[in-house]
């Protein structure tokens, strides 16, 4: 008899997310996906000066805080037709792939990592098995027997004050759970590593933008000057710190990271549920030079439809027939037409709250049931995301990519079709890392050769002179974020924001159904997916927290008199 699963909050995520899931016996029939908060960056921005829209959009999320400034920065650019200087577009890129690694290994470890890792498992373990295996996987220094023993220990210590703290409430002796107890110790040390590892790789954006999180950035440029010999600004000592923290991210990947998802995914490659639409979109980012010229990025721009490798689609953001988002079964209204679809520059946020009223009612699907839209892409479902990076630039033959993915599925003996699973999401996740670490010290190189030249120019005054601008312009700014592709899109009247739209990653992935009933990403990909214990949907969680959900990005309005509008309980 089919029963339906609740798992509000999702944990592990950023954001507020519930998943209903329809269970039949021991498989999933059916799935609803609903963010459940309410903003408002798009209202506050309407009115202001488009050169300071980042700063508000960069509010939007507090991990993904360089990407939606970026993607702001960008439209107003676009918008206005401001060229950047060379260096500010290498460190733009240096920034965006520091945020990149620094997303993919956290995300991984402190997020996603429990879905295949059992902590409680780790007391059983030998540490001199753990760190023999350890040692034959990577070259890493901290694999000795005595270094997991003080793991096993901590764990251990936890376990008997009965406060388990960061590992808690976790469901640790589940069936699904397939690695022996000597990788689970291994990937409980991993996780503290990381904790302590990832402080480091962030001193980048600290470098180029301030701070971080909420780096600062400028229209024209980057707000950081480059003196080699000048102790006031940015010189040779802190060009070496950030070279510094390049190095150690790419041993970390490469001796951490990737060996650690290499050994669980043996485990587990029996295990490939959690396919999604199979429609992979990807922006591209990276540009060489242009931002408007697709050739030129690193990351490719094209769209891969129902898995098909052999044909990749081209996409063109300003096309308001291809890019629009719906609201049938989300809590907003579109008054002139409900079913209708409406491109970002003429995007509406109209909240029109139906949801229940009493806290774990269950939701209405064929009604409104998120706080998230529908974005389509010529009316179909995408997924965004390192996964859907990897197979659009596999499609398009990226040599890189498909040296890195041919070389990982070889060692596991496993086909391309692999990829489209929740063990394809997370394995793409950490190739993607070793690339972007690859990246970095390339444009490292890069930014070093450009200023040996003597042009240490980062800024476009010329782009902060309102006097110069049309009276009415229309831009997109757009990036890979880590989750995926990620794009902005303004509208300017008289120097001032007249419209401003964000579609984000998990807009496009934990989209709710459409008028023609198509589900998001989120919703098919558990779909057919089993479940061991009701009680403890860690598959469910598993295939979920793969997207590396941000609910906080892709939901839009907050109440203005701050009615509680849903209560609910955490156990």
């Amino acid at each position: 008899m089919a029963q339906r699963i609740v798992v509000d909050p999702v944990t592990r995520i950023e954001g507020h997310l519930r998943m209903e899931a329809v269970l039949d016996g021991t498989r999933i029939t059916d799935a609803v996906s609903s963010g459940t908060i309410f903003r408002g960056l798009e209202i506050i921005l309407k009115g202001r000066d488009p050169r300071d829209a980042w700063a508000y959009a960069q509010r939007i999320c507090g991990v993904c805080t360089h990407t939606h400034a970026l993607a702001s920065i960008r439209s107003v650019e676009d918008a206005l037709k401001i060229k950047i200087p060379k260096n500010a577009n290498i460190i733009r890129n240096i920034m965006a792939a520091a945020q990149d690694v620094h997303d993919h290994t956290v995300h991984f470890y402190h997020l996603h990592g429990f879905d295949w890792i059992d902590v409680v498992s780790a007391l059983k373990a030998d540490p001199a098995q753990t760190s023999a295996i350890a040692a034959s996987i990577s070259d890493w220094h901290l694999n000795s027997t005595n270094y997991f023993k003080d793991i096993q220990a901590k764990v251990q210590s936890l376990v008997e004050s009965g406060q388990l703290g960061i590992f808690a409430q976790g469901y640790w002796g589940h069936s699904a759970y397939r690695l022996p107890a000597e990788v689970n110790l291994l990937g409980v040390a991993h996780y503290i590593e990381a904790l302590n590892w990832q402080k480091e790789l962030v001193k980048i954006h600290a470098v180029f933008g301030g701070k971080n999180p909420h780096p600062n950035y400028v229209v024209g440029g980057v707000p950081c000057s480059i003196n080699l010999n000048d102790n006031s600004v940015i010189n040779i000592e802190r060009l070496s710190l950030v070279k510094a923290k390049i190095d150690e991210a790419k041993t970390f990947v490469e001796q951490v990271y990737l060996p650690d998802i290499m050994a669980i995914a043996g485990f587990y490659k029996d295990q490939l549920w959690g396919k999604g639409v199979i429609n992979y979109m990807s922006y591209g980012d990276f540009p060489k030079d242009d931002i408007n010229d697709p050739a030129g990025f690193t990351v490719p721009r094209g769209i891969v439809m129902d898995g098909d490798m052999n044909q990749v689609h081209d996409i063109n953001l300003k096309d308001k027939n291809q890019i629009q988002e719906f609201v049938s079964h989300s809590w907003f209204n579109y008054t002139d037409d409900p079913n209708g679809g409406l491109h970002p520059w003429d995007g509406k946020t109209v909240p029109k709250y139906d949801g229940p009223a009493v806290p774990y009612t269950q939701l209405d699907e064929t009604k409104g049931y998120t706080w998230s839209k529908a974005p389509r892409w010529n009316g179909k479902p995408m997924e965004v995301g390192p996964l859907a990076r990897c197979v659009v630039s596999y499609a398009k033959g990226d040599a890189q990519t498909q040296e890195v993915v041919d070389n990982a599925l070889a060692q596991l003996d496993l086909g391309i079709e692999a990829l489209h699973s929740t063990l394809g999401r997370t394995l793409a996740r950490a190739l993607e890392a070793k690339q972007r670490v690859n990246l970095l010290s390339s444009l490292y190189d890069d930014l070093i050769a450009n200023l040996k030249t003597g042009d240490t120019s980062t800024f476009n005054k010329d782009s902060w002179d309102p006097e110069s601008w049309p009276a009415t312009a229309e831009g997109v700014g757009f990036c890979e974020a880590p989750r995926g592709s990620l794009g902005h899109w303004i509208k300017i009247k008289d120097q001032k924001i007249e419209n401003y739209q964000a579609v984000v990653p998990t807009t496009w992935n934990g989209s709710p159904r459409d008028a023609q009933g198509q589900k998001g990403a989120y919703e098919v990909s558990v779909i057919d997916s089993p479940m061991a214990d009701a009680h403890a949907p860690l598959e469910l969680l598993r295939t979920i927290h793969s997207y590396d959900p941000c609910i906080a990005c892709a939901t839009h309005l907050l109440d203005p008199n701050g009615k509680e509008l849903l209560s609910v309980k955490v156990k």
